[in-house]
């Protein structure tokens, strides 16, 4: 298993906790800060993720569920919600170069909600690709208190691409322009992260 080194900061010191318990004698909880140690380990997973073939597809830029859809100016808002067992790397649905990353400050209400796309703390980076500009905004959570984002503006991605991680529960959302975009993928439905269509670009 792949651990992102964002994990290191967390899992190390309950590890060296783990064992100080351990030579101290106290083995029930040199076993319980192993185990949080491992937990943490799993949560900062990265494995290797091959995108479909399919040039036109759109691919989830998150593990997790899908929420209801949001329709509102001519976009399409799909939401993927990551609960602390899923993968937390975000990736990018469709090839392009970052126009635009841009931070904002704000509260840490549950990432199913609603509201959390519009008061939660974000970083939104605006994508130009060949069929125009798209939307990836990665949202912080209820537990979740760092956004990790590894794009800047001139930055150039490729389909699947890692695009950065949040840490311990979370959500990301997809602006698409609705009426360029047949949807592929229903809310409730189980995705993963640069492997799982949510939309195909319709012909022009």
């Amino acid at each position: 298993m792949v651990v992102r080194e964002e994990a290191f900061p967390f899992a190390a010191p309950l590890a060296v906790a783990g064992a100080a318990a351990a030579v101290a004698g106290f083995f029930g909880a040199a076993a319980a800060l192993g185990a949080a140690a491992a937990a943490v380990c799993a949560f900062f997973r990265d494995p290797e993720r091959t995108p479909p073939p399919d040039p036109l597809l759109l691919l989830s830029p998150a593990d997790g569920r899908l929420l209801p859809l949001h329709r509102e100016g001519g976009k399409v808002r799909i939401s993927v919600f990551m609960s602390v067992f899923n993968v937390h790397v975000n990736r990018v649905p469709y090839g392009g170069v970052v126009r635009e990353v841009r931070y904002n400050p704000g509260r840490f209400l549950a990432a199913w909600s609603d509201k959390a796309s519009l008061d939660n703390e974000q970083v939104r980076v605006v994508l130009d690709t060949d069929r125009g500009p798209l939307a990836v905004v990665q949202i912080a959570g209820l537990i979740a208190r760092r956004v990790v984002c590894w794009a800047f503006p001139g930055r150039a991605f490729g389909r699947g691409e890692r695009l950065g991680l949040i840490r311990f529960g979370s959500r990301v959302d997809l602006y698409l322009p609705e009426e360029e975009v047949e949807l592929l993928a229903s809310p409730g439905e189980r995705v993963r992260a640069g492997v799982t269509p949510l939309a195909r670009w319709r012909p022009r």
